[in-house]
């Protein structure tokens, strides 16, 4: 469960920043909203089941979903990829003279195995200039460790660190280090950022591959399956076929060689299906003059279905994936390629006692403003961000934003408000400002 991430001088973050999947005191319109959207977990913070993440173009959207991103691949792999003087992907913010050369902020708070812990780090593109780990073990926050350079300070709990400070480069995180080592505590926050989703609406191979790995493999098969026919695309099965891949041309150079191994690699191609390539066929009814069915045809996922149909079939996998398990799944763009109601359907997916069980919660950027429902949404699951002037993102939630009332003080959003229509109108800011399109045709 992720409870809130904040960043800091990362990409187009300029200040610190919080995202926060913790309950406002607030209470819906809709009771059954409250009722679903909502879950309590005992000895942990109120959560919520969804989050969808609103603002214009370049706004910094998905800037929140790469420094999550960033983190989970830092912590990953920062053992593995960095060498002893190896620069660091941190992306300070490039557009305010103070910032350059400083670190960039990370950190989570989540629970894993029922204990809630608070991981974070600084870091520069050279090095890691602090990182800390606290958990919550019964009622009060408590230190594991914390380093500022290369002083490390452990506590008592935290021994599977002992030893391990000399063998962390200076460009490494030391949770990383320590879980390389087999660290208990160290290998169970590892794993949770490993199982943490991270997904783009626009370029979903990796989805994808997850999906056919899911089917190939016998994972929640009959679940996706489901899915997919529940989303009226008159498919009624869906197959994957493995095929022979072809060995690597010996002509190319071996640069290339190398990329062409890194990306299998990247894919996770395990080795009994090494020597394979896996392709996706959809089956679908055939009928005669009079309507009725016949016999069944086998379309080509990629020759012969739509995009539309495509994503959603990248993204079942992991959707159902997350809701048995229950994961964080993060997607950017969530809407692209897909009509508002399938949209609409993916999220109520999350929204519901019956489908999410086992309080799995899913984070989107969208463009989608028929989301922007008091009957889907509680005020504190919509977020937006916004640059000002300087090219600066701020974060917030509509749970904590001021109007203006005729009498230029300040109220909150009412929860019978009209999110969408209020949106559009400009009054939680975050859209785009257009200029005189029309001028552009003046000269002509």
């Amino acid at each position: 469960m992720l409870i809130e991430f904040s960043i800091g001088n990362f990409r187009s973050f300029r200040d610190k920043v919080t995202f926060s999947m913790v309950a406002a005191a607030l209470k819906s319109k809709n009771p059954q909203v409250d009722d679903n959207n909502v879950f309590s977990v005992e000895g942990q913070p109120t959560l919520l089941t969804s989050a969808a993440i609103y603002g214009a173009n370049a706004s910094g959207k998905s800037n929140l979903i790469k420094a999550i991103g960033f983190m989970r691949k830092f912590v990953l792999n920062s053992t593995k990829e960095t060498q002893a003087v190896g620069a660091i992907g941190a992306e300070p913010f490039a557009l305010h003279t103070e910032t350059a050369g400083k670190p960039s902020h990370f950190e989570m708070v989540f629970v894993a195995d029922d204990i809630r812990y608070r991981y974070g780090f600084e870091a520069t593109t050279e090095r890691v200039v602090s990182e800390w780990l606290f958990h919550v073990p019964t009622k009060v926050e408590a230190r594991l460790f914390e380093r500022t350079q290369d002083e490390f300070h452990l506590s008592g709990v935290f021994k599977e660190g002992k030893g391990i400070q000399e063998k962390t480069r200076p460009n490494t995180l030391f949770l990383s280090a320590v879980a390389q080592w087999n660290g208990e505590i160290a290998q169970r926050i590892v794993t949770w950022f490993r199982k943490l989703g991270i997904a783009s609406g626009l370029e979903d191979t990796m989805m994808r591959f997850h999906t056919m790995e899911s089917l190939a493999e016998g994972d929640y098969q009959e679940r996706i399956i489901e899915m997919i026919r529940s989303m009226d695309l008159a498919i009624e099965k869906v197959t994957v076929e493995m095929k022979p891949m072809p060995e690597i041309d010996p002509s190319i150079s071996d640069r290339l060689k190398e990329a062409i191994r890194l990306v299998r690699e990247k894919i996770h191609v395990r080795e009994e299906l090494g020597s394979t390539n896996m392709g996706v066929a959809t089956t679908h009814h055939r009928f005669d003059a009079d309507g009725n069915r016949v016999d069944l045809v086998n379309f080509d996922m990629d020759k012969q279905e739509s995009d539309g149909t495509q994503k959603l079939f990248a993204l079942s996998g992991p959707i159902v994936r997350a809701l048995q398990e229950g994961r964080v799944l993060i997607v950017d763009e969530l809407d692209a390629r897909l009509h508002p109601l399938m949209t609409c359907g993916l999220v109520k997916l999350f929204n519901s006692r019956e489908t999410n069980p086992r309080h799995a919660q899913l984070i989107f950027t969208t463009h989608d403003t028929n989301l922007l429902d008091k009957d889907l949404f509680r005020r504190d699951q919509i977020w937006f961000t916004e640059k000002d002037r300087q090219g600066a993102t701020d974060l917030y939630s509509l749970a904590e934003f001021k109007i203006k009332t005729a009498s230029q003080s300040k109220s909150a959003v009412r929860n019978d408000a009209s999110f969408e229509k209020d949106y559009i109108a400009g009054r939680y800011g975050a859209i785009p400002f257009l200029g005189d399109l029309h001028r552009m045709g003046e000269g002509q």
